[in-house]
């Protein structure tokens, strides 16, 4: 058996090998992608029985153009800040001398575990004045940067610096180094987190609500609540699927066909840390004041409407929401990461033409009805159930599928760029070894990918535990999360009685990130 420094190992029987993008794995990924397109089907057909008529005077009116200009004003300036904020905190936490890293690791992570409306609350409470564009865009990027720093960073801790080391050997200074040799590298993680950002604020409608800043999302939910207009609410939410499926081009064009896992002689090697010297107290107040602005500010918010409202409620009252919270967010988090796991596998070892086309339409199919409002997922599928399955109606089976749909994008960003850096030769060195298939995964592939797997977990966990406007309408009749429970206080402006709701998500949310993060560190380590 020949092993060649770069390629694949020949096993001496290229039929017998076990392909990932074999009809298996094409045909388990297609039927996640299949089920995430099934509300995508029941909005376009309500759009396309309107009419073309119809749907032009919906369409082409001021509103529309206000809305369209809203929506992508608060798209491009929400992700320019995340991707700067989020690779400027990976790189100075993961390659530099920066104090306390391992603190700001986790630190880094916090603001996921405060839903964005709470930050929108805790931000308006203090700030009335706070709307429009510009409190949307500094709500939006204290509270979903980390989407960009959680996969950068995970990237940057497991690089070789042996691309590193060349470019500076060819007198590179550190900067064009970053540039030219790590930059590209991160890639994957970069361009798969600045989409999930993309694709959130498409889908973003709490804290819009709450600083009063109108987009798509907003003016659908208007007509599906206020107007009972179903059609014009379809035509619209297909307006939005036709502006993901822009955002979708364009990363797929962003993104090349580079290859980045590495294959060679010896074992990777971290670089040695950049010594920030003089400018370490400049990096210790930048991420201090970030942490300031996007934990700081709604913990402290909340503390100060816990204490003017001690008496609003029991402890007791808050065991039914945090139960429900619990026992859904799981479930949907090991039904999410599992249906992600073959679709990301697909897109990442697909190898001849025809598999990367079925790749990219599968993978861009689950992305698509996660751009749309929970609210359109939502009745699309009560739509549905009603009609073909009235037994799921009003259960949690229906409620825990949507959040699948949803979220299937939070869990794939990060196990694709896992899988990115998992060279493919290592299984197919098991196999010429005499693993089977399944076992060559789990021995080999499955631990190199778990920090990856267990971040995206991660996410979708705090994301269907803080999930709103889907729960409002698909939740079992009696049943109370913790988001409900805290909107319907915070819509009649009662603070007080929403902020322990409020304070039971940070702290549902804040531990299982901690964990998360120390185990993502430990598999690291081993």
């Amino acid at each position: 058996m020949t092993v060649p420094v770069l390629g694949r190992i020949s096993t001496g029987s290229p039929g017998r090998r076990w392909r990932p993008g074999s009809v298996a794995s094409r045909l388990v990924a297609g039927l996640v992608a299949l089920v995430c397109c099934t509300p995508l089907v029941v909005i376009v057909t309500k759009a396309l029985a309107v009419g073309p008529e119809r749907a032009g005077q919906l369409l082409w009116r001021p509103r529309v153009g206000e809305l369209l200009g809203n929506t992508l004003s608060l798209v491009v300036l929400t992700v320019s800040i995340t991707v700067v904020l989020g690779v400027a905190a990976a790189w100075l936490v993961e390659r530099t001398d920066l104090p306390l890293a391992g603190l700001w690791r986790v630190v880094l992570v916090c603001p996921l575990a405060v839903p964005a409306f709470v930050n929108a609350y805790a931000w308006v409470s203090i700030r009335p004045d706070l709307n429009g564009l510009t409190g949307a865009v500094l709500v939006t990027s204290l509270s979903y940067f980390p989407f960009v720093f959680l996969p950068v960073a995970a990237v940057l801790r497991g690089l070789d610096r042996s691309l590193e080391d060349t470019a500076r050997s060819l007198g590179l200074g550190p900067w064009r180094t970053f540039l030219r040799a790590t930059l590209p590298q991160l890639r994957p993680a970069l361009m798969g987190g600045a989409l999930l950002v993309s694709l959130h604020l498409l889908a973003e409608f709490g804290v819009l609500a709450l600083v009063r800043f109108p987009t798509f999302t907003t003016a659908i939910l208007d007509q599906y609540q206020v107007a009972f207009d179903d059609a014009a609410g379809s035509v619209l939410a297909s307006a939005l699927l036709a502006l993901c499926l822009a955002f979708l081009t364009i990363d797929l064009v962003s993104r090349g066909r580079v290859r980045h896992a590495r294959v060679g002689r010896g074992t990777p090697q971290r670089p040695a840390p950049v010594r920030l010297g003089r400018l370490t107290p400049v990096a210790l107040g930048g991420i201090v004041l970030l942490m300031l602005l996007a934990i700081a500010v709604p913990v402290g918010s909340i503390g100060r409407w816990l204490v003017m409202g001690a008496d609003s409620l029991s402890a007791g009252e808050l065991v039914a929401p945090v139960w429900s919270t619990l026992r859904l967010a799981a479930t949907a988090a090991v039904l999410t990461t599992v249906a992600a796991f073959p679709v990301a596998w697909l897109v990442v070892r697909a190898t001849d033409r025809r598999d990367r086309w079925v790749a990219v339409v599968v993978e861009r199919s689950t992305y698509l009805a996660s751009s749309l409002p929970g609210v359109v997922v939502a009745l699309a599928l009560v739509g549905l159930a009603v009609r073909y399955l009235p037994a799921v109606y009003q259960t949690s089976v229906l409620l825990v599928l949507a959040y699948a749909i949803l979220f299937v994008p939070r869990a794939m960003v990060s196990i694709r760029a896992a899988l990115a850096h998992l060279p493919p030769e290592l299984g197919d060195a098991a196999r010429a070894l005499g693993d089977n298939p399944v076992r060559a995964f789990v021995r080999v592939q499955l631990p190199l990918v778990l920090r990856g797997t267990l971040a995206g977990f991660a996410l979708v966990f705090i994301a269907v535990s803080t999930e709103l406007t889907a729960t409002l309408l698909l939740a079992p009749t009696g049943t109370r999360t913790l988001a409900t429970a805290f909107w319907a206080a915070s819509e009649s402006l009662d603070y007080a009685a929403a902020a322990p709701y409020a304070a039971a998500l940070v702290i549902l949310s804040a531990p299982v990130t901690y964990l998360l993060m120390r185990r993502t560190e430990e598999v690291t380590a081993t």
